[in-house]
């Protein structure tokens, strides 16, 4: 991996390959214009709320507290092994076969993000329908956590939840694809990094404001209701689903349709990825360094989000974390990465970009081997290291884009950064398919750690082995 020459210095002008539009029209974040029209700033709310809105499904549902509390507990084991002690073997096993049985079904949702999300990308871009698709999938998504209710804790149940739990991830994926397009409507290339760090930053608040309210409704034992049958939980899938739909509203009243693109042809849904690929081809021989960053990105990213998305498993049934716990460490989490990615923002600007990336990543391969290692030390041991595992994440992810925009050839910013959305998707089923892996063989919940340590070891040696040209020009 090298960026030898040609590829040490970026042409003038893109090739004409790398300017098909399949890239440009997957996901876009970013758009070369030069346009300052002020944008209403209720259209900039309005869009920043989506994250706002659908946050509690990632945060609450996925991560901290119906997947790690609910789906995968002593719920779901046949009465006499749930009656077992927590530290029984055989309860340890029939619990990671659980985490192994999520996993796999995570596995599955990841494959399916890889297939669809490009091309159902492409064709809302194409179409000039983004808002109407995001409309689609924001209600799907609110349909599924609605569903969530049915999942009653009963072992023949286990799989219904799992599989409407991944589904809904699929659903949110291709949400935000669309979602993350819409950015260049309501921002100016001098706004888009400020109205984008406000989406971003009311996820997270909006993720600590919906566990508050959980962990609220739990000390006060749900005022005295009959949560048996994992009603609470279920009650908790319904109340996302009801934030979403309230939440999501302001964006579909307020921020208008963009229009279709002129000169862009509509392509059938194979032929779409025969375009891509031709694209993808064209930026490895003329901009390489950029093609291997995405590479590395893809795979690391995919370590990122899977240590918040088997956090709360871990937490829960391999350090066996009582509910009120989890759900002060989620907060904890939430709060932690959001500092950290504020404050590693000073050091992206003083160091750079890739020293921040590769601090973290070895960070957090250094901090997942000693959570795996020191796991017999219980309770303690995750706490503090959870907390620093989160405190790494948010600044890779963060620097990632800020990197990709300094070695971003010029004139190509809406391209690759198209490119950089649909590259995160291709490797979105690796950190599942081997936190199952590890589970299934080794028969216990904790050995996932060495799978999502292994998927982030691999983007860092993938990332040390890209050469970067000693300056790359940006538009700003």
């Amino acid at each position: 991996m090298s960026s030898s020459a040609p590829d040490g210095q970026p042409p003038t002008t893109p090739p004409a390959a790398a300017n098909s539009g399949a890239i440009a029209a997957v996901g876009v974040m970013f758009q070369d214009t030069t346009d300052e029209t002020p944008i209403p700033r209720r259209q900039v709310a309005s869009w920043a709320m989506w994250d706002w809105a659908t946050q509690p499904f990632n945060s609450v549902l996925l991560t901290f507290v119906f997947a790690s509390l609910y789906l995968v507990s002593a719920n779901f084991l046949p009465d006499d092994v749930a009656k077992l002690a927590d530290d029984d073997p055989a309860k340890e096993q029939a619990l990671a076969g659980l985490s192994s049985g999520y996993g796999l079904a995570t596995t599955i949702a990841g494959i399916l993000i890889l297939l669809l999300a490009p091309v159902l990308g492409q064709t809302a871009d194409r179409s000039g329908s983004r808002k109407r698709w995001l409309l689609v999938f924001t209600a799907l998504l609110a349909l599924l956590q609605f569903a969530l209710f049915f999942a009653q804790a009963d072992p023949a149940y286990f799989w219904y939840g799992a599989l409407v739990l991944s589904i809904g991830a699929v659903v949110s994926e291709i949400a935000g694809v669309n979602y993350n397009a819409m950015l260049v409507q309501v921002s100016t290339p001098k706004t888009i990094g400020k109205v984008s760090g406000l989406g971003w930053g009311l996820g997270y608040i909006g993720g600590i404001v919906a566990l508050t309210i959980v962990i609220a409704l739990t000390f006060a034992d749900w005022f005295g209701m009959d949560t048996s049958n994992g009603l609470a939980y279920r009650l908790i899938a319904v109340g996302c689903g009801v934030w979403t739909i309230l939440f999501a509203l302001p964006l579909f009243l307020n921020v208008p349709e963009a229009p279709a693109p002129a000169g862009v042809h509509r392509v059938g849904f194979f032929a779409a990825y025969g375009v891509l690929v031709k694209d993808i081809v064209a930026l490895y021989r003329t901009h390489r360094s950029t093609f291997w960053f995405l590479l590395a990105s893809a795979v690391y990213r995919d370590g990122l989000a899977g240590v918040f998305a088997f956090g709360g498993i871990l937490a829960a049934v391999a350090f066996h974390f009582s509910q009120n716990e989890v759900l002060i460490f989620a907060i904890a989490a939430n709060v932690v990465a959001g500092a950290s990615t504020i404050i590693a923002g000073r050091f992206d600007d003083r160091f750079g970009a890739r020293a921040v990336i590769i601090t973290a990543l070895t960070g957090l391969v250094v901090v997942a081997l000693v959570v795996f290692f020191g796991h017999a030390a219980g309770k303690s041991i995750f706490w503090v290291c959870g907390l620093i595992l989160s405190a790494f994440v948010g600044p890779a992810q963060a620097a990632s884009r800020s990197l990709l925009a300094r070695v971003t050839p010029e004139g190509m910013q809406g391209e690759i950064f198209g490119l950089y959305a649909t590259t995160g998707r291709v490797a979105s089923f690796m950190s599942p398919a081997l936190w199952t892996l590890f589970i299934a063989v080794f028969g216990a919940t904790y050995w996932g750690i060495l799978g999502i340590a292994i998927v982030l070891a691999a983007g860092l040696g993938l990332l040390l082995l890209v050469r970067f040209p000693p300056r790359t020009p940006v538009t700003r």
